[in-house]
């Protein structure tokens, strides 16, 4: 069965433009659906995450780090919840559609990292290729693998933004309280609104 790491760049282009149209018709509160093509290629599971940029600012973003629903469900989910549903911006419009890049990032299942010490954690981050998920007993932050490397942070930083994801302090990590899973990602992004598809990651 396929699995998230046999998506070629080609695969990666149907998925981003996919994740457009979904955003329009339902916008335009037209149905939408997947020819059989796409939901045979992309019928297996994996976690998804779509982020929409407008002007190099983040518009939104929703995924899901596990699910249980084919990507191409998952897809749809997602992308409508990220141009819809994120409490952090209103919704989008369509008059907005020519100003969004769309980037859709696919993710391995989380594992937790284990360690003796919380001092350990950095050493076990590889910025550029893990995001991370910190839990606690009563909430949780997922940041993505592409975010530190937009941002510039070494591995506590990402650390310490992925524990105030979480609405905890900041050093937190250093506490044995929390969980600290990691996961890997392929990121294929539009280069302009409804531009070319590139790999990210």
């Amino acid at each position: 069965m396929k699995r998230y790491t046999d998506l070629t760049d080609d695969d990666g282009e149907l998925i981003v433009k996919a994740s457009r149209k979904i955003v329009t018709h339902y916008l335009n509160n037209e149905s939408f659906e997947f020819d059989d093509s796409f939901k045979k290629k992309f019928s297996f599971i994996s976690g998804i995450f779509v982020t929409l940029m407008k002007q190099n600012d983040l518009r939104g973003c929703i995924g899901y780090p596990i699910s249980d629903k084919e990507l191409y469900t998952t897809l749809e989910d997602s992308a409508v919840a990220a141009a819809t549903k994120d409490p952090r911006f209103p919704p989008l419009t369509k008059e907005e559609l020519t100003e969004i890049n769309f980037e859709v990032t696919i993710l391995s299942e989380p594992e937790k990292i284990s360690v003796n010490n919380p001092k350990e954690y950095p050493s076990k981050i590889n910025i550029g290729k893990d995001g991370l998920i910190i839990k606690s007993s009563f909430s949780s932050g997922l940041l993505l693998p592409q975010v530190p490397i937009e941002y510039g942070w070494n591995e506590e930083e990402f650390l310490e933004h992925t524990c105030q994801k979480a609405g905890l302090e900041k050093n937190s990590w250093l506490s044995k309280d929390v969980t600290i899973e990691k996961f890997q990602g392929i990121v294929f992004a539009e280069e302009s609104p409804n531009g070319k598809v590139v790999r990210k990651l």
